[in-house]
């Protein structure tokens, strides 16, 4: 995933609430931003989607690619991701700042939450978006478009370290004009 942008939230599978339309908007985001970038059949590397299951005890590989099957999600760029419940969850609350929530009184034992995270390719968090508003998840379809298109800082650029060559060309082209002149004066 390196150099990528990445589109994180978190889910589970037996989750009855909120979790399948989650699931729709980032597969609408993945299909908008996909449908935008084709050229043939080439799917967007610049960008990644990852969901981390908020229930890694029930949500085993395959309960995940049943979820990935039942919304059929390009596993391309998206990947349904699980591992250790206290590594998720402080992913989550740590990293990513997000404040978890229950299940709207449906299934309080599992805290999830309906924002997505938008992560520029240097790791910086560069926004959150309800992933359950239409309207947040495309403007999250914009500010990607606009990520690609921002100038990477850590990127040097063309004449970056050529101070030494470029005075180098600019003396020997003085030096050259200054010849021609003086040779043009003897003739005339």
């Amino acid at each position: 995933m390196e150099g990528k942008t990445v589109v994180a939230d978190f889910f589970f599978t037996h989750c009855p609430t909120i979790c399948p339309k989650l699931t729709e908007n980032m597969k609408r985001l993945q299909q908008e931003i996909t449908n935008a970038n084709k050229v043939g059949e080439k799917d967007p590397d610049f960008l990644q989607f990852l969901s981390f299951t908020v229930d890694p005890e029930r949500d085993s590989v395959p309960a995940l690619k049943a979820w990935a099957d039942r919304f059929q999600i390009n596993s391309k760029n998206w990947w349904l991701l699980t591992g250790e419940k206290k590594t998720i969850y402080d992913l989550s609350i740590e990293h990513m700042k997000l404040g978890l929530v229950d299940g709207k009184g449906i299934d309080t034992g599992f805290f999830h939450t309906d924002y997505m995270v938008l992560i520029d390719k240097n790791r910086n968090i560069r926004g959150y978006y309800h992933g359950l508003d239409t309207m947040s998840v495309k403007q999250l379809a914009h500010d990607i478009i606009f990520l690609t298109l921002e100038k990477d800082p850590n990127r040097k650029s063309f004449f970056s370290g050529q101070f030494g060559f470029i005075s180098m060309i600019f003396l020997i082209t003085i030096a050259g004009i200054v010849l021609l002149l003086f040779i043009l004066r003897k003739f005339n």
